[in-house]
């Protein structure tokens, strides 16, 4: 049975003439009549009496009458939501991200969507790296965010994009003695207690590898405490209570409000001809195969846009 037949059907129905119905649709009344044969000869059914000139429906045909205008309207409002769809009316985002980003960075960028896009929904799910590319293999995830590497054994299915930098500072509590400063330089860095995040956590491993190409061993560190979140770390600062390098976007309130200070690392104090940064990277993952649809296509763009605030200090 086709959507073209029953089409057809509902027009013979509608006017119970085989001509008029053929004039209603632009099809020649051979068209018309094959149509309506077809389908009898398919169901072994009888759809209309023909009485001479006269054509009125069967039971058979009363039956298929209402349950094809269910079909139809069915169809047309499948069509309508796949328009809808195509046009960022209505529709669904499965998004995985790892914590620091799904806390701080990416909130602001999907208000920015859903501003423009308010019939689309966001699913977001904080997970850990493994889980997240995991998540997409799977089809758990359409997109996902992380700040860590893609595990080898993933890298055939996955594709991997850097889409921004997240400034990483080293901050101090006003309790610290170096909260009155504005420079230290790389010397300065093993003088002072660290609150750290666990061995193993992507940040801290991207935090070791920037000391390294600094010239800096990490073991000369003293780490005073070890704690698995941001947060956690960011509160034990505050608190006066030694120093850490955290993202830009995990403590930019504090930085403005002036609970923390951010601090720039340079090679000297008097005349200082090199200032050292450190960034994380923001890793969008996607599935390498899998169809891409407006939907993620037009969010994928929303996140690749700048948005560092402009004007922004470390102070």
């Amino acid at each position: 049975m086709k959507i073209d037949q029953l089409r057809i059907f509902l027009a013979v129905a509608e006017h119970l003439h085989f001509t008029k119905a053929a004039d209603s649709l632009y099809l020649t009344q051979p068209a018309v009549s094959a149509a309506v044969q077809s389908l009898e000869e398919q169901y072994g059914v009888k759809l209309f009496h023909r009485i001479g000139r006269q054509v009125k429906l069967t039971d058979a045909g009363e039956l298929l009458q209402v349950e094809a205008q269910k079909i139809l309207e069915l169809v047309e409002l499948t069509a309508q939501n796949l328009r809808e769809l195509n046009n960022l009316q209505r529709g669904e985002l499965k998004i995985g991200s790892s914590l620091t980003v799904g806390n701080y960075w990416l909130p602001s960028k999907i208000s920015q969507f859903k501003q423009q896009y308010p019939g689309i929904n966001i699913n977001c799910t904080l997970a850990n790296a493994e889980e997240i590319f995991s998540g997409i293999v799977n089809g758990s995830f359409d997109l996902g965010l992380v700040t860590g590497e893609v595990s080898p054994s993933l890298g055939q299915s996955l594709v991997t994009e850097v889409i921004a930098q997240d400034l990483v500072v080293i901050v101090v509590g006003q309790a610290h003695a170096w909260f009155q400063r504005d420079l230290i330089t790389l010397a300065d860095l093993t003088t002072t207690p660290w609150i750290m995040r666990e061995s193993g956590s992507g940040s801290r491993h991207m935090f070791e590898q920037t000391l390294q190409g600094w010239g800096i061993d990490p073991s000369q560190l003293a780490i005073s405490l070890i704690l698995t979140t941001s947060e956690m770390i960011k509160a034990v600062v505050e608190g006066g209570i030694g120093t850490a390098a955290l993202p830009r976007s995990t403590v930019r309130l504090e930085l403005r409000f002036g609970a923390l200070k951010a601090l720039q690392v340079v090679d000297q104090l008097e005349q200082p001809q090199r200032i050292y940064e450190m960034t994380q990277p923001v890793i969008l993952v996607r599935h390498k195969r899998r169809f891409r649809t407006r939907i993620s296509r037009e969010f994928e763009a929303i996140l690749m846009e700048s948005d560092q605030p402009k004007g922004e200090t470390g102070g």
